[in-house]
């Protein structure tokens, strides 16, 4: 069976996908299967999708109701409800009855008077029948209610509710507070009749959200609905999808891996279970075809036992601190939360900043800068072949060229808009932020400005920006596309790689990201300040940068670019 991207649970056989999961850990014992696995009876991968997300939702309905049911033979009855406790409840059972009038109205009622009434799947009543339904069944409520007289439905119905989710409450069968709970929810029935005749009125009443209310049962958040609350807070406000995506696997990799409990129970060992886990996985451990398809517990030990080369030590790191994300967020959002699980799992890591990337040699960047991009190519599509067209027009002309005059992120550059190229105090200077929804930086410190070195304005880089002006476009290089993932850089990254391997440079430590240590190694040949060079690339503060901050008078940094100078790098080709 082949693991499918798109979700966890997804996979396929032959032509027909399944979904497939496995038994969470703390329910592993007393489940009747060894894992949910079921034919989603399509061989459609769109239509798929949408399925498993629905059987995924459904089987972990049915975990939660194990674990219910398995915590309610092992509970102590309860003898008696608190006042607060039926309150609640009867709250929840008013939101619950204004939810099931809200689907209602949203399946729409019968109307004899539609042609295509006919077609509708399933049997629907007239809004009048709807209506007087409701009223007479309100009038026997209300006569019921007034007379202290406990109808069987509501003792029913208080007997139901001490089941739901975020109550699993075991009490006695010999509890007074049964029956008092069952009045309580007889007088929220007659209080959500109230709101629905308002409601057919035509006023609009909110149905009130049983998620804001506090659990009854237990107090503490489980681990899955925490993430939940998480990942749609960080979704909101910082993640681009990507993000999202990554993070919500790994730290379902992590409920697979520690169990889906309240928050308060996890502990260092569940920590350390996942370390070891991921210090035993082999990088695209999900493509691999001796271990993919099978849960994430057993895939490592089967790597483990094959001899399976294991993941980086740095990517390790990566997915520890994804997960830890997720922990220092809950201590800051959740009062029983515990300490960081993953609080210093971290691998030590050798401290080389540079190891990652090598910058360019000035031999590697004369070959760059004389290739058919920038010397004359065949046509856009044909950039690897010399011809007569100067892509001046082009962000991939000018992305390249402003890296290494910048040391800026790819990212950074790519995102920049028309009006970001400002002159001020007669120094035209780029603006580095991000105003604008397509906008993303690094950290807080990556907000900076850095003047346009005398060289690109040599290379005409002036008239591109008129050229963008005059077409009115926002951006400063419209040509280049968002990725699927939601980043300028990504769809760039992959063609610079290609060009890389066109021009014959291309090597495991060189990359767009080379560019920024070229330019640290011009700055130091130049005689920069690091200081400066710090504030240049957005550094983190360090040093004389700490005692100025940010602010360095723009004078000061055009001063610094002026120096810049590239010793045995010949551009005289590019300048118009």
């Amino acid at each position: 069976m082949e693991k499918m991207t798109g979700h966890p649970r997804l996979y396929r056989r032959g032509a027909t996908y399944y979904h497939r999961a496995a038994i969470p850990v703390d329910i592993k014992g007393t489940y009747p299967k060894t894992e949910e696995t079921f034919s989603l009876k399509t061989s459609n991968y769109q239509q798929a999708l949408k399925l498993v997300r629905i059987a995924a939702a459904e089987t972990d309905s049915k975990f939660e109701k194990h674990r219910r049911q398995i915590a309610l033979q092992t509970r102590p009855y309860i003898d008696e409800l608190s006042d607060n406790q039926i309150k609640r409840l009867g709250e929840m059972y008013f939101a619950s009855r204004l939810d099931e009038d809200e689907e209602t109205r949203l399946e729409g009622f019968y109307d004899p008077d539609d042609v295509n009434a006919e077609l509708h799947p399933t049997p629907r009543p007239t809004f009048d029948e709807y209506s007087e339904l409701g009223e007479a069944m309100t009038e026997d409520n209300k006569h019921n209610y007034a007379r202290g007289k406990a109808d069987p439905f509501f003792i029913g119905e208080a007997e139901d509710i001490l089941s739901w989710d975020g109550v699993d409450i075991n009490l006695s069968p010999t509890s007074s507070s049964l029956k008092k709970l069952a009045r309580e929810l007889q007088a929220a029935s007659i209080r959500a009749a109230k709101s629905i005749k308002a409601r057919n009125d035509g006023e609009v009443v909110e149905t009130p959200s049983n998620a804001a209310m506090p659990p009854i049962g237990s107090t503490t958040i489980k681990l899955s609905a925490a993430i939940e609350q998480w990942a749609d807070e960080k979704a909101r406000t910082t993640w681009v999808p990507k993000t999202e995506k990554e993070h919500r696997i790994w730290m379902g990799h992590f409920v697979d891996i520690a169990g889906d409990h309240p928050i308060n129970k996890y502990t260092k060992a569940h920590g350390r279970a996942f370390k070891n886990v991921l210090l035993n996985l082999p990088p695209n451990w999900t493509k691999h075809t001796t271990i993919a398809g099978i849960p994430i517990e057993q895939a490592a030990a089967k790597a483990k036992e094959l001899g399976l080369k294991p993941m980086s030590e740095k990517n390790v790191n990566k997915l520890i601190g994804f997960v830890g994300s997720f922990w220092n967020w809950a201590e800051n959002n959740y009062d029983d939360a515990p300490l960081n699980p993953l609080k210093g799992l971290k691998i030590k890591l050798r401290a080389d900043v540079r190891e990652e990337r090598d910058p360019f040699t000035t031999e590697e960047l004369n070959t760059i800068f004389r290739a058919p991009l920038f010397t004359g190519c065949k046509s856009k599509r044909e950039w690897k072949s010399s011809g007569d067209l100067i892509m001046k027009e082009s962000g991939r002309f000018w992305v390249p060229l402003i890296a290494l005059f910048t040391g800026a992120r790819l990212g950074e550059i790519i995102q920049l808009y028309v009006e970001d190229v400002r002159e001020e105090h007669g120094i035209l200077h780029f603006d580095i932020n991000k105003n604008g929804d397509d906008k993303r930086l690094k950290n807080n410190n990556a907000k900076r400005i850095i003047p346009v070195h005398a060289e690109l304005i040599n290379f005409g880089f002036l008239s591109h920006i008129e050229a963008q002006r005059k077409a009115k476009s926002k951006r400063l290089f419209p040509d280049l596309p968002m990725g699927y993932d939601g980043y300028y850089s990504s769809p760039f990254s992959k063609f610079f790689n290609n060009f890389l391997i066109a021009c014959g440079v291309r090597h495991p430590k060189n990359a767009f990201h080379s560019f920024r240590h070229s330019f640290e190694d011009a700055c130091r040949d130049s005689d920069v300040p690091k200081e400066i060079m710090d504030a240049l690339q957005g550094h983190g503060e360090r040093g004389m940068s700490a005692r100025y901050g940010r602010g360095y008078f723009l004078e000061k940094l055009n001063e610094a670019m002026s120096k810049l100078n590239y010793r045995a790098l010949d551009l005289s080709h590019l300048k118009d």
